[in-house]
């Protein structure tokens, strides 16, 4: 997962890391775990932040040769 750049989308649609973490509903300190790298997103929360973010592909961010 490239942490970066979802933090960059995050970013970029105007949202801070708590208003992100409400809109996709997990909490602030779930979502610092998941971007650090100690769990892992899973299917619908993927699927949640390609909404919220209005990305089209997954896969440069979730699916990144570059590892967090």
């Amino acid at each position: 997962m490239d942490k970066y750049l979802l933090a960059y989308e995050i970013k970029k649609n105007g949202y801070t890391m708590e208003e992100f973490a409400k809109a996709i509903g997990i909490s602030k300190a779930a979502l610092s775990k998941k971007m650090n790298g100690k769990s892992e997103f899973v299917l619908k929360e993927i699927q949640k932040i390609m909404d919220v973010l209005n990305l089209d592909s997954p896969i440069p961010i979730f699916f990144a040769k570059k590892v967090s």
